[in-house]
């Protein structure tokens, strides 16, 4: 099958009930995006389908087929990204970093929908799990990016 990856095709010989994680990683490289806890609840393994979040841990790769997909390797070609990794980069957001890659997706996804969240859609949005208790950058990243003078630097 055919898989539309970071605006490349890449052609995947996987079981369609493959993880689509597994088909990133593993298949083509990219490891970037992360196994967390391969249950769709810490959000490592979040990747942009269509310009949605989507956890790829419990997605089949047969159902993103046609699809537009994007990982953490492609997110600074999109100027909402870019700013992102930008804003994460100067709130100092990463400590291990393993979660960053999901948290910058999620990110993305919603700036790109909602470019002003108010402090509850970004709440309701950014719960991705972080090991280092990396929430209060987060927050003050996102509020930067949302335009907001709460919590910005």
């Amino acid at each position: 099958m055919k898989l539309d990856i970071n605006n490349q095709t890449h052609e995947v010989d996987a079981d369609g009930d493959t993880p689509l994680l597994w088909v990133i990683r593993d298949d083509l490289g990219l490891t970037g995006t992360k196994y967390g806890c391969g249950l769709a609840q810490c959000g490592a393994c979040s990747v942009l389908v269509d310009g949605k979040v989507m956890r790829s841990c419990v997605t089949p790769v047969d159902s993103v087929v046609n699809r537009k997909i994007t990982t953490i390797e492609a997110i600074e070609a999109d100027a909402v990204g870019k700013r992102v990794v930008e804003k994460w980069v100067e709130h100092q957001a990463p400590q291990c970093g393993y979660c960053q890659s999901g948290q910058v997706m999620a990110a993305t996804a919603l700036l790109k929908e909602n470019p002003h969240p108010s402090q509850e859609e970004i709440a309701a949005v950014m719960i991705n799990l972080c090991r280092c208790g990396t929430y209060n950058a987060i927050n003050a990243a996102m509020t930067d990016l949302a335009g907001t003078k709460e919590g910005a630097k």
